[in-house]
């Protein structure tokens, strides 16, 4: 039996649960992506699973991939990417060479664009963020839903 998530707080609409709350999101688009799985009652795990994907001619590890989160019920693993889709090259080549490694493991890339169309219709304000804060899309947690609206 999955139970509803306890809400933490609310803000947008959407319920902070204490498991998102708890966890270190590594950019604040994946604190946002929690929040809607969690609206939709879907369980997630965060960064559960790192593989490693390059290795040197020793056999050592030089290159791995933790893709964002594992959504058990449906044995898929979700990758988040808010870059321009010109910066997406790296990502894109970690996820294709994770197929070809573990064909057995299903992952779904989500882009920038992907990520602005759940941003706008959850209503939640979003800016671009410069590079040394991460770059890519975030939410924009101090603007009103009405405000900031991207595209």
């Amino acid at each position: 039996m999955v139970s509803a998530p306890s809400e933490h707080e609310t803000f947008d609409g959407l319920p902070v649960t204490d498991k998102a709350a708890r966890t270190a999101f590594a950019h604040p688009s994946e604190r946002v992506a929690a929040r809607i799985l969690d609206f939709y009652h879907v369980r997630w795990e965060y960064e559960p699973t790192t593989f490693p994907i390059e290795w040197d001619s020793r056999g050592n590890v030089i290159a791995s991939f933790a893709p964002d989160f594992y959504l058990p019920d449906y044995d898929l693993y979700l990758e988040l990417t808010t870059m321009s889709q010109k910066l997406v090259t790296k990502k894109n080549r970690k996820v294709r060479r994770l197929k070809e490694l573990y064909p057995e493991v299903k992952i779904l890339l989500l882009y920038q664009k992907d990520f602005k169309k759940l941003l706008f219709k959850f209503g939640i304000p979003g800016r671009e963020m410069p590079h040394e804060e991460g770059g890519g899309v975030a939410p924009d947690e101090g603007l009103g839903p009405s405000e900031g609206r991207m595209p």
